[in-house]
């Protein structure tokens, strides 16, 4: 088992999906993410037979889409399926989020 520097990996590409490249495993995976201060993120969903937790680890996220408000830090919504929804930093620093997903229990398989 090794240690994978999810913060180095996201500081790159402004995001970093831990999954089954590392694990081997299509069951879970967890992505990194950062906003730079008044960036427009990207959209997030699951997609079917899916399901996503999303935290605002660091600082505080505008989210509109199937949640409209302010995610603060340390908050989460969670998403299934279809469900989406576009993040923004409109803070003045970077805003970090992770994203925790897996199948839903509708099975969907690779």
């Amino acid at each position: 088992m090794k240690v994978i520097d999810m913060k180095n990996r996201a500081e790159a590409e402004g995001e970093y999906v831990f999954g089954s490249a590392e694990t081997g495993s299509h069951a879970c995976y967890m992505i990194y993410g950062i906003l730079k201060a008044g960036e427009r993120g990207r959209e997030v969903k699951p997609g079917k037979g899916h399901e996503e937790m999303l935290l605002a680890a660091s600082g505080s996220l505008k989210i509109t889409g199937a949640f409209e408000g302010i995610l603060e830090e340390g908050s989460a919504i969670h998403l299934a399926g279809e469900q989406s929804c576009h993040l923004e930093n409109t803070g003045a620093e970077d805003a970090v989020y992770l994203i925790a997903g897996g199948h839903s229990e509708e099975g969907h398989h690779h």
